[in-house]
Parts: structure tokens; sequence; C-alpha cells
């Protein structure tokens, strides 16, 4: 039987039982395999991917939506991956025009590398913002921080979900009631007896990724971070927004150094819903 050629292969859903393939792929194109997190995005979110007549897949990506599930506030485009051997044939663009095209008009956000960002401002997204990854071994040195922190516990999911919505501008509950599953550490920040911050790391390949990092203000975040890093033997990796400079500054001046830099990109809307002075960094650059 002759190969069918690549425009002819389906688009189909993909689904948990995929979670293997998935992470092929991101080894296939030199990205860790990242099996926890997939894991997350392919249950929480939608997949989306072509079968590879030679087995495994062609490309894939993951959509995680936000708000009404009938008519959603968001959606989160993460995961872009086509195989090294199909690369630059057009696959890529055409996942993400039946993506684009199956959201309708739900606004859209994804984090784009330089390399892909010439592809999505082909789409229609524009660049609205910009975020930082910095890497490395969290060094307290003097720190005092003048927040409290502690482990957050059942009781204050609801509070978490709550302030969580206000900052990040959608409903995030079906993210943020598997953040105790997925993640090593889910700290709180509290004053007075009220939650004015939240945070979470969890394992990727040799790191413990912060994300979410929800804070009142830079030192409740600075607080955050630092409690998270008092608890875990690992280097820390996290996405900040560029705008909190103090946080970025702090965070190199604790032994953390720059690795990349995203474009923040938007569709459908001019800038991204919520509080961006109380949103510091996202679960993973995947998700928003």
């Amino acid at each position: 039987m002759p190969t069918p050629s690549l425009a002819a292969l389906p688009i189909r859903r993909l689904t948990p039982r995929d979670l293997v393939a998935c992470a092929d792929l991101s080894q296939d194109r030199g990205w860790p395999r990242e099996e926890h997190k997939w894991g997350l995005l392919l249950t929480a979110g939608r997949g989306y991917g072509i079968d590879a007549p030679d087995g495994g897949l062609v490309t894939a990506c993951v959509v995680t939506e936000y708000g009404p599930r009938e008519r959603p506030d968001l959606g989160a485009i993460g995961m872009v991956l086509v195989a090294e051997r199909y690369g630059r044939q057009g696959v890529g663009r055409r996942l993400m025009r039946h993506v684009v095209s199956t959201m309708g008009t739900t606004p859209l956000t994804l984090h784009a590398t330089p390399n892909g960002r010439p592809l999505y401002e082909e789409l229609g997204f524009k660049t609205t913002g910009r975020a930082e990854m910095v890497r490395g071994h969290f060094v307290p040195g003097d720190f005092r921080p003048s927040v409290s922190t502690r482990a957050a516990t059942a009781e204050d999911l609801p509070a978490i979900v709550r302030l969580d919505e206000e900052v990040f501008g959608a409903d995030r509950t079906h993210i943020i009631t598997r953040l105790p599953a997925f993640t090593d550490q889910l700290r709180v920040a509290e004053d007075g007896g009220r939650i004015i911050g939240y945070a979470g790391a969890w394992p990727n390949m040799d790191t413990q990724v912060v994300g979410p990092l929800i804070a009142r203000d830079t030192e409740t975040a600075q607080a955050l971070v630092a409690s998270l890093a008092a608890h875990t033997d690992r280097p820390l990796r996290t996405d900040i927004d560029v705008r909190h400079e103090e946080l970025l500054a702090w965070v190199k001046r604790h032994g953390l150094g720059s690795v990349a830099f995203n474009a923040v990109m938007t569709y459908g809307i001019p800038e991204l819903p919520g509080d961006w002075s109380r949103r510091f960094a996202p679960l993973t650059v995947a998700a928003g």
C-alpha cells in the first residue's frame, strides 16, 4: 500500500493512553520526556495529534480550557511538537489551524519560543508579554521572609481556588484541585489568617518547577519561593513575567540564572485577563 500523504493523515483527539507516544515525541525533538506534565495536560486538557504511518505521532499539542465548560473564557495551547523526520512539511501549521478553528470564538494564549513565534504570528497571534525562564539551586543567604508561609491543607483549597480565579481572570478549578496530587509541595502565604498567595513545586526531570506562583506582592512571592526551596534538594526552575523585575533580580541574587525567554502571545484578546501584578509564574508555560 502506498504511504498516505501527510495532508491526508487525520487529526484526532489524544487521550491519557497516548502519554508514552507524547513523551516519545518530546524526546524525539530533544526535549525532556516530561511524562508527569503530559499526564496532567492530557487529563485536564484536550490533546490533538496525528498518527505516523511508521508508528508514534507525527505531531501533537494540548489545549487547556478555563472558565465555563460550554463557553470557555480562555484556552491555553502548549506542547506543540512535530517529529524530527516530519519537520518543515507544514504539519505543525495544519495542526495549529485545526486547533484555532476548533476553539471557535474562545480567546487563546500560548508561550512561544523564538523558533515558533513566526508561525503563530502568521496564524494571527499577537505578542502581549514576555516570560524569563530561570533555573538553579536557591541559596537563601541572609534572606529572612517578612511573610509567613506553611504547607497547604485540604481545607485551604476553596480559598486557593477563589484567589486563583480572582488573579488569573478565569476559573481554573479543574487544574487547582489536581495540584495536591500533581505537586511535590503546595504552600500558602498568610496575613492575619487570610491566604494572600500560594505556590506549587512539581517534579520535572531533575528540577522542581515553581508554579503556579500567585502572590499579593513581591515580598509574598519571595517568601513562597524561599519556602519551596527550603523543602527540596533539587534545583528550582520557573518562568517569571518579565514585568516582575524585582522578583527576577532577587532570584538571580539567590542562585538562579537566566535560561531562556519566551513570548506570551494571545489570539482574540488584546491581553490576558486577570491581575498580572499578582500573577508571577504560570503552572507551566504549556497551560498558562
